[in-house]
């Protein structure tokens, strides 16, 4: 197929460009030219920003592709342009949304028929995928605009442009630090290899039985919050300590009534009064242990996604475990000496150690 990717040199994008050249796709990549990446020597690349309409439409004028995946689009007006661009000239648009668009459930795993978040709760990424994701529901029923939406959950794996996730706790660990974990660890989450959410949109592509339907995507492994850590750990080959943090001072981070801004610890503070600290904590918290959406779930709220409908409709299963995933990542990381050379600025985690590590 003549394929399309939006992006296509960073994490998500550029995992799916070398899958889908290794299946033989003609593939051509759009994006502003800033980052540099071993692309494939096979696939063309277009120079152009997407926030320049005017020259989005000089550059893809008259061009037409099988399927284009748009793994760079956040706002309503980035995907509008690609359906007024390329209605009745593309055979398919996948579009990456996010998992953070759904509402905090105690039913779980969440469907793609469970319901979305559009409260004040919600922040400015969450909103601008469902914003994104309506022009593509309405454009596909009015229209029949060939679209499908792909809600990406927390993925994992080599070239993750976001360090803090699972690179932070591999040089935590490496390092020898004391290892934070909220409450009594019991907590589960989910997480996804990007090798396998690039075969899983290529499974997609031209496939009619996906056209107007949203799909969770992501892995079929769930773990606790202390069975992260314990798996890093064993992959790691260390022994790590591990300090509980109280539910009660957890409580407090998400209330706004405790703050990790600039590594130090500003107790009681009024929500009403100081929401940066709260938005601090819940930044904080994310560098401890991966956690979804912080700002819609709380700390002790499991988060689970179910993928029977991507499965059912395409075939598709993770390849990856959880423990597979983290021991490639791992490897990776080596190989690059990102286990030596990352650096991290562990001061507020070393101020929560003295708190609570007696």
């Amino acid at each position: 197929m003549k394929v399309l990717v939006m992006g296509g040199t960073q994490f998500n994008g550029y995992a799916l460009v070398r899958e889908l050249v290794r299946r033989g796709h003609d593939v051509t990549i759009l994006n502003r030219g800033k980052t540099e990446a071993p692309l494939p020597a096979s696939i063309s690349r277009l120079i152009c920003d997407r926030t320049d309409h005017a020259a989005m439409r000089a550059t893809l004028g008259g061009l037409e592709f099988d399927c284009i995946h748009d793994v760079s689009a956040y706002r309503p007006d980035d995907v509008q342009l690609m359906v007024d661009l390329f209605r009745g000239r593309c055979g398919h648009y996948v579009f990456a949304s996010s998992t953070v668009i759904y509402a905090a459930s105690n039913r779980l795993p969440i469907t793609e028929n469970d319901p979305v978040d559009r409260s004040d709760a919600q922040n400015d990424y969450g909103m601008g995928k469902l914003l994104c994701e309506d022009i593509l529901v309405r454009e596909h029923r009015e229209r029949g605009f060939p679209a499908s939406i792909t809600a990406y959950s927390m993925v994992f794996g080599p070239r993750n442009i976001i360090p803090d996730r699972e690179q932070r706790m591999f040089v935590r660990l490496a390092k020898g630090r004391k290892v934070l974990i909220p409450g009594d660890g019991t907590t589960l989450g989910q997480v996804g290899h990007v090798e396998d959410q690039a075969r899983a949109l290529c499974a997609m592509m031209q496939n009619p039985r996906t056209f107007g339907r949203r799909y969770n995507l992501t892995g079929s492994d769930y773990y606790s919050d202390e069975g992260y850590v314990d798996t890093f750990a064993e992959v790691v080959g260390v022994s790590p300590e591990k300090i509980f943090l109280p539910a009660a001072f957890m409580d407090d981070l998400y209330a706004g009534r405790e703050d990790l801004g600039g590594g130090g610890m500003q107790v009681k503070i009024d929500i009403r009064s100081n929401q940066e600290a709260r938005e601090r904590a819940l930044f904080g918290v994310q560098r401890i242990l991966q956690r979804l959406a912080p700002h819609l779930h709380h700390w002790n709220r499991s988060v689970l996604f179910s993928i029977e409908r991507l499965k059912e409709d395409t075939g598709w299963a993770p390849e990856y475990t959880f423990r597979s995933a983290v021991q490639q990542t791992w490897e990776w990381m080596q190989q690059e000496g990102l286990d030596e050379s990352l650096a991290f600025d562990f001061g507020f985690e070393d101020a929560l150690i003295d708190r609570f590590g007696h």
